[in-house]
């Protein structure tokens, strides 16, 4: 899909991947964030495959920054996208597309977090971010949202939550500080307060991912209800509504749960609402638990 808007003519696009996790951990401790997989596919990976069904893609017309963990997310991209490698400590939302601004050179941006699950009813890229777009002027901020359930909380705006992608004209990154900061400080609120900012509506499913309980949820999601498991994955064990990555061993029992590419899940073993890496981290959520005993891995749910 080229893109549908009369002011975007060379617009680019960043996706944030620099942050640490620190909610996620401990599995962010093995991986970056923005390679954690939902639905067995890297959450990059998805942000990625989104901006190019709007014919965002290649080093010229899409920046990844990485931070935390950088080596595995530039040996992950590759040459797929222009690379930002932070030094020291990641920058924040505004600090990293502020780094990226001789890169950005003029050109309005495309701005989605790499942890940000979208899951629109329509064929990718649907009318999500391709919506942002849509008689775009190239002045206003645009920020997809969904309706919040406090409409007056903190970190709203128009009674909306950020759904993890936004839209800048250049004159609002052009002055961005190489520095630590936020894009809701630096440029969303600044540009609200000027009558400059705009929330698109979103309509499909959105996670953030960045709790044990939103990753799991996402994954669950992206499974539709059903076992995804990878092909190359090996399960004799009773594999009900969870998903299984590529080369992951299952002999004991998985109920919404989640085992990562390589991981094993001994006999004997139920897992129920946790997500499994390796063949030694178990990750609960609320309300979740895991247990060795044959009783027990009977009764799940």
């Amino acid at each position: 899909m080229s893109v549908p808007a009369a002011g975007a003519d060379g617009l680019c696009a960043v996706v944030l991947a620099a942050g640490e996790g620190t909610r996620l951990r401990p599995l962010t401790e093995r991986l970056p964030k923005a390679l954690c997989p939902v639905g067995n596919v890297p959450l990059l990976d998805r942000a990625l495959a989104r901006l190019a069904g709007l014919g965002l893609a290649g080093p010229d017309r899409v920046a990844v920054n990485a931070c935390y963990l950088a080596g595995q997310v530039v040996a992950h991209v590759g040459d797929r996208a222009h690379l930002s490698v932070e030094p020291g400590d990641p920058l924040g939302t505004a600090g990293g597309v502020a780094n990226l601004r001789d890169w950005i050179a003029g050109r309005p941006v495309l701005v989605g977090n790499a942890d940000a699950y979208l899951a629109d009813p329509a064929a990718p890229p649907g009318p999500d971010i391709a919506a942002l777009l849509a008689d775009w002027d190239g002045h206003e901020v645009r920020l997809l949202g969904q309706p919040a359930a406090d409409p007056a909380a903190p970190g709203t705006f128009s009674g909306h939550a950020f759904t993890g992608f936004s839209l800048l004209p250049w004159r609002f990154v052009r002055d961005l500080p190489v520095g630590f900061g936020d894009l809701v400080r630096a440029v969303w609120r600044p540009a609200e307060a000027a009558g400059a900012l705009r929330v698109v509506p979103y309509r499909g499913t959105f996670y953030d991912t960045g709790t044990p309980a939103d990753y799991l949820a996402a994954n669950l999601h992206a499974a539709g209800g059903d076992a995804l498991v990878d092909p190359t994955a090996t399960v004799t064990g009773d594999c009900r509504g969870s998903v299984v990555g590529a080369g992951a061993v299952v002999h004991g029992d998985v109920v919404r749960s989640v085992v990562w590419p390589g991981a094993r899940v001994r006999a004997g073993e139920r897992l129920y609402e946790v997500i499994r890496a390796g063949d030694d981290l178990t990750v609960p959520v609320a309300g979740s638990s895991m247990s060795d005993d044959a009783d027990e891995r009977r009764s799940a749910p």
